[in-house]
């Protein structure tokens, strides 16, 4: 589980725009750049070329499961 805190300041390093945590999968997904960032033992892998690109049902989806 990521800090509230910590939770608002990360955004992604693609778009620029918050990002939603999904407990469920322990990762970070951007809605509008359409990337989910994993999470290595609580830190945040913010790294685009890492990050996984998510089809627009797939983004939607792990949003909705928050």
């Amino acid at each position: 589980m990521l800090s509230p805190d910590l939770l608002a300041v990360l955004v992604c390093p693609v778009s620029k725009q918050p990002l939603v945590y999904v407990a469920s999968e322990d990762a970070l997904v951007c809605a509008t750049s359409h990337l989910r960032y994993r999470i290595d033992n609580g830190v945040p892998v913010m790294l685009a070329d890492e990050a996984q690109v998510l089809s627009e049902s797939e983004v939607s989806e792990l949003i909705s499961r928050g």
